[in-house]
């Protein structure tokens, strides 16, 4: 009777959703989950998939074109009697529900955006994860944090759904997208923590085998589903301890006491909990170190690592613990991070940018609490690299007699072996060859800074590739420098796409080559003799005829057209090229000698404009 009367508010709520949706015009039916999902009573019921999917395939076959609003929490046993799924039940049949639809994507919406570094009650400055991986999440909801329950990702992980945590109150401020691809784990990424814990405390008389004794807990306890969120284990006291919060503690202690094994079983209460999770946070000899040094004068019963090395676990003996999460989260996340940097290009931009950093690096510290290192510069042929760092306003002087030939191969092997927190390439090419690297680049965890037009105005099924990529590991493809120079073009279109704007037209002069060169074009000098003073002075492309062919503004068009939102191929753009079709092949040189068709065809076309009272522009 009391499952009945619960489920109630599940059923209003899903007829009202569906009633308001098709009163605003959207075709919406309801569904009891009763009708589907076949659960059998215990401390922590679990959907049969094998019975519930076909009866949920035939419900949707039943409602094409519809939005489905489906009750949560609640579900059938065989006997026909309604079934409560238990703490965080509605979470968990959304995403069980997702999981038998085939849904690409379940989204929960709560009080909270998402997962952050810590429990922003209690840690002020603790940031939003805008990506999680699945086992961090997973580790993260076994250790009882109040965002995630285990359950609601056990769905997840045996489907290809990407499950988003969003918070319904401010649905534009951040979310929490939970995925199985990122770069490999390099220590902590959350500090969490209860102040309400129990120990279940497991005495082995002293004729038990100790080994055997633990393994025959572990087993019931799994069973049951009933993972404790710590183990203290202590041979030579023939003790075993078992963390788990206040809520579920009755339930397991209950448990152990029915399976009847000799040895002595207590529970202590008001106990206190602290962890650091992260994919390899075990590995990092930097975290660990910072976790101890926090511990020292606390009362720690017993710390405990998970045996994928994913968490670092200590059971107090008493708390409150929001001064120790605080000085943990302080001491992993405040600390100063050493960036390492690689620029790829030494010509006009890359020594304008040497310059530039050499001038700026010790305010740009200062301003960010980042430690900016330059490790190496990179052209075609040769390599200047060093781990301990270069002197920006010395490198290029060094690198004539101290660069080395070095093989893309090796070059990367030397990339991957950084001692730094982050590396980013500054790629100021105009190299194809480094654009298709870039792929390369995020599976690796570097980030990218982009001068290069190259990959932005790839086809778009290259570019949306290498999006992906750099979204699903966490790290940043920052390209805003491929158009309009230092002018934040870039981010004022995507700030307006973000704001909710639709662009409807992106106007201008997308070429300051060509900009400068019809301003001073009047007839009095062959237009090549401009040209090549434009390139002499850098402010042309490397090779001129990339302006001279459209194909410079072709790429900021292209970049700017994804910006705001259009799927556009780079061959929908329409340009017209300046370059005859003579000197389209060769070498730069070649070019220049072969100037005449060129410098002809423009005096004409100036004339003619003249005569009509115009001017000559690229637009």
């Amino acid at each position: 009777v009391y499952a009945e009367v619960v489920g109630h508010g599940e059923v209003w709520s899903a007829r009202l959703m569906a009633a308001v949706l098709n009163h605003l015009g959207v075709e919406a039916a309801w569904l009891d989950a009763r009708s589907f999902l076949r659960a059998e009573r215990s401390a922590q019921p679990q959907v049969d998939e094998g019975l519930s999917y076909p009866l949920l395939q035939q419900l949707i076959a039943q409602h094409p074109n519809k939005r489905l609003v489906v009750t949560g929490f609640i579900s059938r046993n065989n006997a026909g009697e309604t079934v409560l799924l238990g703490r965080n039940g509605s979470d968990y049949s959304a995403t069980q529900i997702g999981a038998l639809a085939g849904a690409s994507r379940v989204t929960i919406w709560s009080d909270v955006a998402g997962v952050y570094s810590a429990d922003p009650r209690k840690v002020k400055d603790a940031c939003l994860l805008p990506l999680l991986r699945l086992d961090e999440a997973s580790e993260l909801a076994r250790l009882a944090a109040p965002v995630l329950h285990a359950r609601t990702l056990q769905p997840v992980s045996g489907s290809d759904i990407d499950l988003q945590l969003r918070c319904s109150y401010t649905p534009d401020q951040g979310s929490t997208r939970i995925e199985r691809v990122l770069a490999s784990g390099t220590g902590a990424r959350i500090v969490t923590s209860h102040d309400d814990v129990c120990l279940i405390e497991f005495q082995v008389p002293g004729g038990q085998d100790f080994k055997l004794a633990h393994k025959e807990l572990d087993a019931i306890l799994k069973r049951a589903q009933l993972r404790p969120l710590a183990v203290g284990v202590h041979a030579d006291r023939k003790l075993l301890q078992f963390c788990y919060t206040s809520e579920v503690a009755d339930s397991a202690l209950k448990l152990l006491d029915e399976a009847g094994l000799p040895g002595e079983l207590r529970l202590r209460q008001k106990l206190a909990l602290v962890a650091m999770v992260g994919a390899g946070v075990t590995r990092n000899p930097l975290h660990c170190h910072r976790f101890w040094q926090q511990l020292k004068g606390q009362p720690v019963e017993f710390t405990w690592q998970s045996e994928e090395g994913i968490s670092l676990v200590a059971v107090l003996r008493a708390g409150p613990t929001e001064s120790l999460i605080q000085g943990l989260h302080q001491s992993l996340f405040r600390a100063e991070k050493r960036i390492g940097l690689v620029l790829f290009g030494k010509g006009n931009i890359g020594s304008r940018w040497l310059e530039l950093f050499a001038r700026e690096q010790t305010t740009l510290s200062a301003r960010t609490g980042f430690e900016f290192i330059l490790a190496g510069v990179v052209d075609s042929r040769r390599s200047l690299l060093n781990y301990e760092g270069l002197d920006a306003s010395r490198a290029l002087a060094f690198f004539n007699d101290e660069a080395v030939e070095q093989d893309e191969e090796s070059l990367f092997l030397w990339m991957r072996a950084h001692p730094y927190d982050d590396l980013v390439v500054l790629d100021v090419t105009a190299s194809a060859q480094l654009a298709d690297q870039y792929l390369d680049f995020a599976s690796h965890g570097f980030h990218v800074i982009s001068a290069n037009k190259l990959a932005g105005a790839s086809s778009s099924s290259k570019y949306r590739q290498i999006h992906d990529a750099f979204e699903k590991t966490g790290r940043h493809w920052l390209y805003n420098a491929t158009v309009g120079a230092g002018l934040p073009v870039n981010h004022t279109v995507r700030d307006l796409i973000d704001s909710g704007d639709t662009i409807l037209a992106l106007s201008g002069i997308f070429s300051g080559t060509l900009s400068w060169l019809f301003l001073q074009f009047d007839g009095t000098v062959p237009f090549t003799d401009l040209v090549d003073q434009a390139w002499q002075q850098g402010l042309t492309e490397p090779d001129p005829r990339v302006d001279l062919s459209g194909k410079d503004v072709m790429r900021k068009l292209v970049i700017l057209a994804r910006e705001a939102g259009y799927n556009i191929e780079p061959d929908q753009v329409r340009v017209e090229s300046l370059v005859p079709a003579h000197c389209e092949e060769g070498s730069v040189d070649h070019f220049f000698e072969n100037g005449e068709a060129l410098n002809e065809q423009m005096l004409q076309r100036l004339e003619a404009a003249r005569e009509m009272g115009l001017v000559l522009r690229y637009v």
